[in-house]
């Protein structure tokens, strides 16, 4: 029972080769390409939309030199956000109930925010592993408690958006396996299951589109404070 409920997050092979790859690049084929027409159609309009609202949310509170990394942070929402909905689909996998994904996404944009804080404000990052007027006993204590913080947090963005996505998924099956079950016993309480069904469906969308922008707006507070 636990293999069949745990074999949903396991990658998928087709002749011997996995296809997460496949995975991973088909959201990008249901975006659009800009047109080179002076009025473009209602998808175009809308990306275009969501697009620019979403990067002046996000930059607002960031000084200028972080506007840089406005592109980056904007495509990875966006990927983010396309792999979370279309796993949702039947017959479909999601890559990032995959701790290994999300650890590959996590760790270096952290690591990037680091390095941009150490190059242009060395002291000031020093100063996040010791606060002012902390007593002398306690200095070694803090600057091992700080390093810990900044250290996991990489650990926290992978495993955040991992456990929320697979905890998911585990209840839409376990869920939807028991109307099958359920429904040759009592017609009714199977659909009651059902109701309950679509509405953890539309929990998990949002929770799909939630996870997504927490996991950029996260790394944008990490830039916040190295800018």
């Amino acid at each position: 029972m636990t293999m069949d409920l745990f074999s949903q997050f396991a990658s998928t092979t087709s002749f011997g080769l996995p296809l997460i790859l496949v995975a991973m690049l088909t959201p990008w084929l249901f975006f659009p390409t800009p047109s080179a027409q002076w009025v473009n159609n209602r998808l175009l309009t809308f990306q275009n939309w969501f697009l620019m609202l979403f990067t002046k949310q996000l930059l607002l509170p960031l000084n200028l030199p972080a506007h840089k990394w406005a592109f980056i942070l904007t495509s990875l929402m966006t990927f983010l956000l396309s792999m979370n909905l279309l796993g949702l689909f039947p017959y479909t996998f999601t890559p990032t109930t995959q701790l290994s994904i999300n650890l590959g996404l996590a760790v270096p944009l952290w690591l990037a925010t680091v390095l941009v804080g150490f190059r242009n404000q060395f002291n000031h990052s020093l100063a996040h592993f010791l606060p002012e007027g902390t007593p002398t006993p306690l200095i070694p204590v803090l600057i091992l408690i700080e390093t810990i913080s900044l250290f996991i947090r990489p650990l926290a963005l992978g495993v955040r958006l991992t456990a929320n996505l697979t905890a998911g998924h585990l209840l839409i099956h376990l869920i939807s396996s028991a109307v099958l079950a359920i429904f040759s016993l009592s017609p009714t309480a199977a659909f009651i299951t059902f109701l309950v069904l679509i509405l953890l469906t539309i929990l998990e969308i949002a929770v799909a589109m939630i996870q997504a922008y927490v996991f950029i707006l996260l790394l944008s507070l990490y830039l916040q404070e190295n800018t």
